[in-house]
């Protein structure tokens, strides 16, 4: 009997990325698409396809500022259709200008970071807490790390990402650890029979100190501009 073997992994190249324009209520909006083969398996805090599973689209749309719609995941999944995406995905959205984003890499991590910094504060606030998000301003943070990780890294890998991101905005000389609507996606290879699947993406780790580092660079640059 012939076995098929699985197509050979990208060897740590980025997620191909899209940029679109569109125009809403007058405004021209930009948003970045980045379309997955199968195989990649994604933890994330956005609105639309949060948690942890296989995606196959990652959507950073940029929307007004003021945004009052109450279905922002309804929202983003058309937008999603609209650009042609198909299948489950991740959107997370903001009022940054997405055409900003800044890139950083390194050791086959590949990390894009948008960053509106409008509305920001530290995390731990003697305010009371909404029911309801706050209006997006928002830093969000999208990184690829081309090895299989275990539901309990990629848990790890948005501790270190978060991390990062705060020691890049106070050394960008901002005084908060992000914004009250921040959100992550980090995609990693799903597991295959017989391949290593590493347990571990804190900033000492292999993978994590280079997720880190990715992260903290781009958020710095980004804060920056």
């Amino acid at each position: 009997m012939t076995s098929v073997l699985p197509a050979p992994r990208p060897a740590g190249e980025a997620l191909p990325v899209q940029q679109l324009v569109r125009t809403e209520n007058g405004e021209r909006l930009h948003s970045l698409l980045w379309r997955a083969d199968a195989g990649w398996r994604m933890i994330s805090s956005a609105v639309l396809g949060g948690g942890i599973g296989e995606r196959s689209w990652i959507l950073n749309a940029q929307v007004p500022h003021g945004y009052r719609r109450t279905d922002p995941d309804r929202h983003l999944a058309d937008l999603a259709r609209e650009a042609g995406a198909h299948g489950a995905g991740v959107g997370l959205m903001t009022a940054a200008d997405v055409s900003r984003h800044v890139h950083a890499h390194g050791g086959g991590v590949q990390t894009s970071v948008t960053a509106g910094l409008e509305v920001r504060g530290w995390a731990a606030s003697p305010a009371e807490g909404t029911l309801r998000p706050a209006a997006p301003g928002t830093i969000n943070i999208v990184a690829t790390i081309p090895v299989a990780l275990s539901d309990a890294a990629l848990v790890n890998a948005v501790a270190t990402a978060t991390e990062a991101k705060v020691q890049g905005l106070l050394e960008a000389g901002y005084d908060c650890s992000g914004t009250p609507t921040d959100a992550v996606c980090i995609a990693a290879w799903s597991p295959r029979p017989g391949e290593e699947v590493h347990a571990f993406a804190g900033p000492r780790s292999v993978w994590g100190a280079r997720l880190a580092r990715a992260v903290h660079h781009a958020v710095r640059s980004a804060a920056s501009k």
